[in-house]
């Protein structure tokens, strides 16, 4: 297979059902916009794993699956292995249509109604809507402030932690060395811990993402994961958990398996799972460097723009956190209309994740678009800090 790939070809996407791009009104009120939104790339996935899906069309049969049977585990114990120098105990995994109804499943075995639970600000807002949809308490501590984090976990109603390892939205990547404090304070006050590391294969050069399963020893711990988004399928539905003690896995496929009746997953999802784990490599490494192209583009772009903006990439991800407020922005809602009414272009808002004064602008696209996405930006910075 060739490892030379394109991801500078723009791919319609529009009446494809696109979240991202035919559902941009439902968030922004206004149609046709230019979408910098929803976490999935305009790429298409790896070649390698289109081989694969059209080699399981072709056998044409689509029965019952179940997720123990063949290669997904040992493809899994593999991707552990060769990526983050992790061994896995294969028998500690489980299976779920995707993390956030995995982190419903667990938020839901490990604390009741009312219970707190403990998430880094600012926030991913699937996190925000799973833990209060559930009447749980969303309680934040800022990133880094482990004096706040302790002080949350101590409280005797908190149950969880939940870390985004990577971390959404702001793409850092967590240390070892942060990561096992976390997991001594939450052992410390009895916290069980999901560690959500679906960002983990998007970590950039000079950064090592650290699996939860090296630092959680004998806690209460699940990470939770999938291939879909680093490799851009997450319409196939699909992810699966590394849970570490015996009697929480079995509640976990009791309730996943038995009470949900999801025991046999998207066949197309297990497929895309083994090619990407197992032929994939090439192709991440290669969208990885051409989206940090993208991001060094804006960090270009912005940077000159507006002297003293001091914008860094992100440590991983294909998403800029920027934060506007150095660069003069003092009302984000001026800045909402001028991006989506003259811009023509819809970038996600800070306040999504709790942040007034920044913006999420979604790179995982070619280039062309990022040009146009981050002039639109400037333009609509200028507008509002002219108009105040």
């Amino acid at each position: 297979m060739s490892t030379s790939y394109d991801f500078d070809t723009v791919i319609d996407r529009r009446g494809t059902w696109s979240v991202q791009w035919d559902g941009v009104a439902d968030r922004f009120g206004v149609d046709g916009l230019l979408p910098f939104t929803i976490s999935d790339m305009d790429f298409e996935t790896a070649p390698e794993v289109l081989t694969a899906l059209r080699a399981r069309l072709d056998h044409g049969v689509f029965g019952y699956t179940d997720w123990r049977l063949g290669d997904f585990r040992p493809a899994v114990a593999h991707w552990f292995a060769t990526r983050y120098d992790t061994v896995i105990d294969t028998g500690q995994l489980v299976y779920g249509p995707s993390v956030l109804s995995q982190l419903s499943q667990l938020l839901q075995m490990w604390t009741a109604e009312g219970d707190g639970v403990v998430v880094h600000t600012p926030t991913y807002d699937g996190f925000r809507k799973a833990v209060t949809g559930l009447g749980r308490e969303l309680r934040g501590v800022g990133l880094g402030d482990t004096e706040a984090l302790e002080r949350e976990l101590a409280r005797q109603d908190s149950k969880v932690l939940v870390v985004c390892s990577p971390h959404n939205p702001s793409g850092r990547v967590w240390t070892e060395a942060e990561l096992t404090e976390m997991a001594s304070l939450a052992a410390r006050h009895g916290v069980a811990v999901i560690s959500d590391e679906i960002h983990a294969d998007f970590v950039h050069e000079g950064r090592v993402h650290v699996p939860w399963t090296r630092v959680g020893g004998d806690g209460r711990w699940a990470l939770v994961t999938s291939a879909s988004k680093a490799f851009n399928f997450p319409a196939l539905t699909g992810s699966y958990g590394i849970v570490g003690r015996a009697e929480d896995r079995a509640e976990f496929l009791r309730r996943v398996e038995t009470a949900e009746g999801l025991a046999s997953p998207a066949v197309l999802s297990l497929t895309a799972h083994i090619a990407a784990y197992r032929d994939g490599a090439a192709w991440l490494d290669a969208v990885r460097a051409y989206v940090a192209g993208n991001l060094a583009l804006v960090a270009e772009r912005l940077n000159a723009a507006f002297p003293g903006l001091g914008w860094e990439p992100p440590q991983a991800g294909y998403l800029a956190w920027i934060d506007l407020r150095r660069a003069g922005v003092k009302d984000d809602e001026a800045l909402q209309r001028v991006l989506v009414e003259r811009e023509r272009v819809a970038v996600m808002p800070g306040a999504v994740y709790g942040a007034e004064g920044f913006v999420r602008l979604n790179v995982g696209c070619a280039r062309s678009k990022v040009v146009a996405g981050v002039e639109a930006l400037i333009r609509g910075v200028e507008a509002v800090r002219g108009a105040a």
